[in-house]
């Protein structure tokens, strides 16, 4: 088993997820900010939610793994990789846990269940849980009676930003923010050691390049087009060095990257909360990006270098020419009233992940652009994601497709 995705709309048959656990009840109002949340999720009901968005994507014939589970794996083929993986972990946890590394390097090495190693470096180590006798350190927690040698990582439950699976091989990325970074580690030893992936994947990209790409800024157009977004989140520089990779691989079939210059806001964030592919020529699109949106082409397979030109054409004749389309549809998120496009766009209603030619799964809470969806001939799967949705990001955000059939 390996990874093959070379479309957005393929039917989906294996999908990476993780479920949302103790780092959510991590957040606070005056950490919000620096974990990047502008609320904090009720975890049970989040749960409850995701728990949801698996059984419809299993009652879909989409096998459901777990970034969790497979990380746990990874790391159990070797006795070695426990303590590679506990190491690069305090390394990459900030000056904090380099302060501390002897005792916390014990602490993890002393949790002898795999997984639940992998669940503590998730949810966060607290001071006190290596330290538990308070009274023997009365100055270092006078600030805070929570203070964290590992920060916790709650945005983790969207597991398409750490990595993206490209064709059949993987963007392992640079995270923009700190609060993220660290969330690469897992795909990291996953497609190093994991027996289903190990020697199979290769890895156009890495947490240690300079510059920064999220995964919800790449979209497997088709087999031979990529799409990027240049966003708030990617760097140009990170989408020429990643396109150079791919064109160096003689066996990838992709030759030409696109890259989609949005604005650089929070609300916009990656190119996946504005623009999503939902059946063959018909797309999700947030209206407020058409006017600025500039688009480049970046092409060089076999050339050793890359060629970028800015396209002088709209987005709809772009994709017919570079997908080969006789007619695109774009469904505006909200339709043609601001107030819902905003609202709904904000609540993640252009974040589609598509499963199957024409069938999507979305929130039930935009429902203007759901019922535009199905006016489209879309067949639109609803669940409640009323807390999920607090992290802001949707259904294609919380998932990483490792297996689609080809078109």
């Amino acid at each position: 088993m390996s990874v093959n995705v070379k479309s957005e709309i393929g039917v989906l048959k294996r999908v990476l997820l993780q479920r949302p656990g103790r780092e959510l009840e991590y957040l606070s109002p005056n950490t919000l900010d620096q974990l990047l949340f502008e609320d904090i999720p009720y975890l049970h009901g989040a749960q409850r939610e995701h728990d949801c968005f698996a059984d419809l994507l299993r009652s879909n014939g989409v096998e459901v793994v777990y970034l969790e589970d497979l990380a746990a794996e990874a790391l159990a083929q070797n006795a070695s990789l426990k303590y590679d993986f506990i190491r690069e972990t305090i390394q990459r946890a900030g000056s904090t846990a380099l302060g501390y590394q002897d005792a916390l390097y014990a602490y993890l090495s002393n949790i002898q269940d795999i997984k639940e190693l992998v669940l503590r470096t998730m949810e966060g180590v607290p001071f006190c849980d290596v330290f538990p006798n308070k009274d023997a350190f009365p100055m270092e927690m006078s600030q805070s009676t929570m203070r964290f040698l590992i920060p916790p990582m709650p945005n983790l439950y969207f597991t398409r930003d750490p990595f993206a699976c490209i064709g059949q091989g993987v963007s392992i990325n640079h995270m923009q923010t700190d609060a993220r970074n660290r969330e690469t580690i897992y795909g990291k030893y996953i497609f190093k050691h994991h027996p289903d992936y190990a020697g199979q994947v290769p890895a156009y990209y890495t947490s240690a390049e300079n510059f920064s790409i999220e995964g919800g800024d790449i979209l497997n157009l088709s087999n031979t087009v990529l799409g990027i977004g240049l966003s708030q989140r990617t760097q140009p520089e990170a989408i020429k060095r990643l396109a150079f990779n791919i064109f160096q691989d003689e066996h990838a079939e992709i030759d030409t990257v696109l890259a989609f210059r949005i604005p650089q806001a929070r609300a916009f964030m990656h190119l996946d909360t504005v623009f999503t592919q939902v059946d063959t020529g018909k797309f999700t699109i947030h209206p407020a990006i058409l006017e600025s949106m500039r688009i480049f082409e970046l092409t060089g397979k076999g050339m050793g270098q890359v060629r970028v030109r800015e396209l002088d054409t709209s987005l709809e004749d772009t994709l017919k020419k570079y997908l080969h389309l006789d007619h695109v549809e774009l469904i505006r998120c909200g339709g043609d009233s601001q107030i819902a496009s905003e609202r709904e766009q904000w609540n993640d209603g252009a974040n589609t992940l598509c499963i199957a030619p024409g069938t999507v799964v979305v929130y039930d809470r935009n429902y203007v652009t759901n019922q535009l969806l199905e006016d489209a001939g879309i067949n639109v799967l609803k669940f409640n994601g009323s807390e999920l949705s607090r992290g802001r990001g949707g259904p294609r955000c919380m998932s990483m497709p490792l297996e689609r059939l080809p078109l």
